[in-house]
């Protein structure tokens, strides 16, 4: 399961750490893809996430379907972390996600999402406490 939030310098050639804790989950290569939720982010996703995202666009009407994989697989590439434990992030996806020099990377369970540090902060101030009790208690939990 990926979980955490982390905070990496992106280098000059657009590399950016993975921590291994994460990488482990991941596999030895995945993909890395513009953010499908509404939200100007990165997305990672092992090999076995990717499969299953891909059979549930699948799912949709065909003309739903192939607006999202036009979307989706145009910016879609597939990695592999350096003996560092980097990624290069291509250009084309640092551009879209406004990423510069800092990168904030969050685990969301079955993928990551990698964010401009400033579009984060903003993002998640709408995440108080208030807020995420009135949704957990949709789950009466």
């Amino acid at each position: 399961m990926l979980f955490g939030g982390y905070q990496h310098t992106i280098d000059k050639k657009g590399r950016v750490f993975i921590p291994s804790k994460l990488r482990d989950d991941l596999g030895e290569s995945f993909f890395i893809c513009r953010g499908i939720s509404g939200k100007r982010c990165l997305c990672i996703y092992s090999l076995p996430e990717w499969d299953r995202l891909v059979a549930k666009i699948e799912t949709l009407p065909s003309t739903k379907a192939s607006t999202v994989k036009r979307f989706l697989y145009e910016g879609s590439f597939t990695l592999e972390c350096d003996a560092q434990g980097r990624i290069l992030i291509p250009a084309v996806l640092r551009e879209y996600a406004g990423l510069n020099d800092e990168a904030h990377i969050i685990g969301m369970s079955t993928n990551l999402e990698i964010w401009d540090p400033a579009l984060w902060a903003k993002e998640s101030e709408q995440y108080t406490p208030e807020s995420i009790a009135a949704i957990m208690e949709e789950l009466n939990f």
